[in-house]
């Protein structure tokens, strides 16, 4: 394949080359013929000869910035081709592509303080991808002992250690390193859960952050599960992490309680952590008293989570540390789809509303005879194209008329433009003088509706050109019954008077006789200041 290519290469270039060629040599000739009448015989070849390459730079450097964007877009359009055609080998490689792709999201956002949170965050993956440590988050509620499990472990793993003990108000970071592991271990003690007033909250949201970013986490219970930490593990376990469930404070209960809590563990935990990841340990023992002597300060038994925990990490380091960087760039490409999501429906809504008042101008000076003109009004082809263009969609003037088309007759097979030419007409009719009323409800119906066939149209884009289970019907429905709200309706009357109704207030004003003009002046007037 590549070889029949490079052969209708080398065709082309050839066939060029000579077409260039008869093209210089027939100027020539004519320049020849047109100097031997001003210049020498003898001058006539070097001065061609020097005009000709003066013709050559001057044509090269007009082309070259064409052509060095040229072959930029095609080398761009080669590396995206071949990123979405060749799947990753590797999760890190396919994390990589995922910063490629946000990378594409980001030139299209047009916000300045958005896309610059944006590359800040995917700044700080790009250096996950790089970092070396495994990264371990000890959550639970402030009294299940997270503090006390981690000193446990750190003093079976690296020795004593001065680890904070009591209440942990914001997350401590420990570094080390475990034995036949190749990257170092980062073992973070976050903030309690579930505590009371602004400061736990905080605190909370704090511990979860942190949680979301881990390769692997430690939830620590001190008995069975209540609703709110139940819910917490669903939480944990829904984001894709892999947990270990510790039952911290077994020096409290005796053996068959411990067995019966951990049986409860794993009954309800079925399907979120895996039965061998649900241990029991007793980080900080109560001492025993020693008539006589000085009480006995048991040592801590955590020799299973701890044992789990290596083989955990030795086995799936790798796998916990890729799979997280995937999800963070899941969340990643997720955020900068909804900021640019809203930018285009941002873009697209400022494009409808200048075609609303548009479509309404337009009516309220020429009136339509019907109510199907009315509807054909009510969409414009040239605004399917604005807006397909804003949702990165390039349409045929042929394509966007059948989509107008199809709303239009929509809107008056529902039974919209007849309610809303009702609806609209009702609502101006107070306090309209009866002359211009016909056309004021004519032109704020067009708006209306070209406002409702709009709002259908972005539907259709955001949903990648296809009108959903329910089909143009439904989505039509929706939109009519959004834009009918009260609230919604006040809105857009509120702007209709002063785009639609009063213009055409001005040149019936103008229209009219001086003295019938100098009457309604004085009416008016004697409304406005001589109320009751």
């Amino acid at each position: 394949m590549s070889r029949h290519r490079l052969l209708i290469l080398v065709s082309c270039t050839f066939v060029a080359l000579l077409v260039i060629g008869g093209v210089i040599g027939a100027i020539a000739q004519i320049m020849r013929f047109f100097l031997q009448f001003f210049l020498p015989r003898g001058l006539v070849d070097p001065v061609l000869m020097i005009g000709s390459m003066l013709l050559i730079a001057l044509t090269i450097q007009t082309s070259w910035p064409w052509l060095k964007d040229f072959a930029s877009q095609i080398s761009k359009r080669r590396k995206v081709d071949k990123q979405f055609t060749s799947p990753p080998n590797s999760r890190h490689q396919a994390a990589k592509q995922s910063l490629d792709s946000i990378d594409r999201l980001i030139e299209k956002l047009q916000d300045n303080v958005a896309r610059k949170g944006l590359k800040q965050e995917r700044q700080k993956v790009e250096e996950e991808l790089n970092r070396g440590d495994l990264v371990v988050v000890v959550f639970g509620t402030g009294s299940s002992g997270k503090t006390s499990l981690i000193r446990a472990l750190l003093n079976e793993i690296v020795g004593q250690v001065g680890a904070p003990m009591g209440s942990t108000t914001s997350s401590q970071m420990y570094r080390l390193r475990l034995k036949g592991l190749d990257r170092g271990l980062q073992l973070i003690d976050t903030p309690g859960i579930l505590e009371a007033g602004k400061d736990g909250r905080n605190r909370e949201k704090e511990a979860r952050e942190r949680a979301s970013k881990s390769d692997l986490m430690v939830v620590v219970v001190d008995n069975d599960l209540r609703s709110a930490e139940l819910e917490v593990v669903i939480s944990l376990a829904n984001l894709g992490k892999r947990l270990l469930l510790v039952l911290n404070k077994c020096d409290l209960r005796g053996e068959e309680e411990e067995r019966r809590l951990l049986a409860l563990l794993r009954g309800h935990c079925k399907g979120l952590v895996d039965p061998e990841n649900i241990v029991s340990t007793s980080a900080s023992p109560q001492t025993i008293p020693r008539p006589g002597a000085t009480p006995w300060q048991p040592p801590p038994e955590v020799s299973d989570l701890l044992q789990r925990l290596a083989k955990v990490l030795h086995a799936d380091g790798e796998e916990l540390i890729a799979d997280n960087l995937l999800l963070q760039c899941r969340d990643l490409g997720d955020k900068g789809r909804l900021l640019l999501t809203r930018q285009r429906q941002k873009e697209a809504k400022k494009c409808i509303d200048r075609y609303s008042w548009i479509s309404g101008g337009v009516v309220a000076a020429t009136p339509l005879p019907g109510v199907d003109l009315l509807s054909a009004a009510a969409v414009n082809a040239q605004m399917v194209i604005e807006v397909a263009r804003i949702y990165g969609v390039q349409l045929t003037r042929n394509r966007a008329q059948e989509l107008a088309v199809s709303v239009g007759r929509t809107l008056a097979g529902l039974g919209v433009v007849k309610g809303g030419v009702s609806l609209i007409g009702f609502a101006l009719s107070v306090n309209l003088p009866s002359l211009i009323v016909g056309r004021a409800v004519q032109g704020v119906a067009a708006a209306w509706l070209t406002r409702i066939a709009g709002a259908s149209f972005i539907t259709f884009f955001q949903q990648d050109q296809d009108w959903g289970d329910g089909g143009i019907q439904e989505v039509v429905q929706r939109h009519y019954d959004l834009n009918k709200r009260e609230s919604s309706l006040e809105r857009f009357l509120e702007t209709a008077l002063k785009r639609v109704v009063e213009p055409l207030k001005k040149d019936r004003r103008r229209e009219l006789p001086p003295r019938q003009r100098l009457q309604e002046e004085e009416e008016a007037w004697d409304h406005e200041h001589l109320k009751p």
